[in-house]
């Protein structure tokens, strides 16, 4: 099995100029927790989660002095909706980005997601264009869906 029959394809991205708002509706709207980051072309630039928008927006104390300004009424509400305006390539990773292509044998993908405890991986075809993403969840609901089926014999095994 290929990373392609495992792989969603209606995938949602965003661009490098794209706010933190913008990308926390897209999430929210969708019921995701991340999207890959792409140019114009839709080459891979970067990934952003949630967590990375969670580690952005957490009030981070500069001192006794930035903790009472962060407490006062009201200026916690106004910090974060300054920072909402923010672009999503001040918050996205941009460095060793892994992904896996459509072809890859999708032992590969989990590997890859295990080992480095990702949530989901970008598919980038041959001419480097995000064509699909791959999750931990997707992997484990087509893994039950296709494999553990009363007629396959991993059932017996699981069952």
């Amino acid at each position: 099995m290929e990373v392609r029959d495992f792989m969603i394809r209606k995938i949602f991205t965003v661009k490098p100029s794209d706010t933190v708002r913008e990308l926390l509706h897209i999430l929210n709207s969708n019921r995701i927790g991340g999207v890959p980051v792409v140019d114009d072309n839709d080459h891979l630039v970067g990934m952003v989660s949630d967590g990375d928008v969670l580690r952005y927006l957490a009030p981070k104390p500069l001192g006794i002095a930035g903790l009472v300004y962060i407490i006062e009424d009201g200026d916690m509400e106004d910090v974060l909706q300054e920072k909402l305006n923010t672009p999503v390539k001040e918050i996205m990773t941009k460095r060793n980005i892994l992904y896996v292509s459509p072809d890859e044998e999708f032992e590969m993908a989990i590997r890859l997601l295990s080992k480095h405890h990702f949530k989901k991986l970008p598919v980038v075809n041959g001419a480097g264009r995000v064509v699909g993403v791959i999750s931990r969840g997707d992997l484990i609901n087509n893994i039950s869906k296709r494999l553990l089926q009363p007629d396959n014999e991993l059932f017996s095994l699981f069952g």
